[in-house]
C-alpha cells in the first residue's frame, strides 16, 4: 500500500553553488516541478528527510508537500543527487503528480522464504534488486514480493513469473532473470573436470608403426 508522508518546505532564493550554505542551517536544497506547476526552488529539513530515506521506500512514497504553509500538493521523489565521497543526499527533485494519472517508478524486490536448492548446497543469486512498474499513485506497492521457496538448484525466476498487484503493470523485460539458485562452486568444478578429455595425439600411431 502506498505510504503518504507530510513534509514542509520553504521557498529559497539561494541557488546554484550558493545553495550549499543551506547545509550549515540544517537545510537541504530541493526543487518541485510538474506538468501543472512551474518549477519552484525549495529548502527542506535535512535531518528529517534523511530519516525518511532510512525508513521508507522512496520509489512508492507520496509526499504531501506544503510550501510556505500553503495547502499541500501531492509529489513523489523524481531524483536524488548524492555527494560522491560521503554518499549523503545533496539535492532532491520532487515531481508534482496527479492522483488520477499513472506514474512510472521503481520499487524494491522483497524475497520471501529460503529456496529448497539452498538446503542442498545451492547458492542463491539475486539478479534484480528493483522492479520498474507503472500504476496510479494510490496503487503503488511498497515492494514486489517473490516467494523463492520452490526453487531447486539450476532453477530461476524470470520477470514473467512475477505476479503484479492489482492495478500495477511491470515494465521490465519478461525474459530478465530475477533470481536463480546456482550449483555449489565445487560441484561446478567437478562437472568441468569430467567434461575435459585427453586430446588425441595426431600422428602418434604413424610414428609407432615407423
Amino acid at each position: 500500500m502506498t505510504e503518504t508522508i507530510e513534509i514542509a518546505a520553504e521557498t529559497r532564493t539561494l541557488v546554484g553553488k550558493s545553495s550549499k550554505a543551506l547545509g550549515a542551517q540544517g537545510k537541504l536544497p530541493a526543487v518541485v516541478y510538474g506538468p501543472a506547476i512551474e518549477s519552484v526552488s525549495l529548502a527542506i529539513d535535512k535531518h528529517g528527510f534523511e530519516q525518511i530515506l532510512i525508513h521508507s521506500g522512496i520509489g512508492s512514497t507520496i509526499f504531501h508537500l506544503s510550501i510556505d504553509g500553503a495547502k499541500p500538493i501531492n509529489v513523489m521523489v523524481k531524483d536524488l543527487k548524492h555527494d560522491v565521497l560521503k554518499g549523503t543526499v545533496e539535492h532532491v527533485d520532487f515531481w508534482a503528480i496527479n492522483m488520477k494519472t499513472t506514474v512510472v517508478t521503481s520499487v524494491p524486490v522483497h524475497y520471501l522464504g529460503s529456496a529448497e536448492g539452498e538446503k542442498t548446497g545451492g547458492v542463491m543469486v539475486h539478479e534484480l534488486r528493483e522492479i520498474s512498474i507503472e500504476a496510479l499513485p494510490g496503487d503503488l506497492p511498497d515492494s514486489i514480493e517473490i516467494d523463492v521457496t520452490p526453487l531447486e538448484v539450476g532453477h530461476a525466476l524470470h520477470v514473467s513469473d512475477l505476479v503484479a498487484p492489482k492495478g500495477v503493470t511491470i515494465l521490465d523485460d519478461p525474459e530478465a532473470i530475477v533470481c536463480a539458485v546456482m550449483a555449489p562452486a565445487k560441484e561446478e568444478e567437478e562437472t568441468v573436470t569430467e567434461e575435459i578429455t585427453e586430446p588425441e595425439l595426431v600422428g602418434k600411431d604413424t610414428e609407432e608403426e615407423a
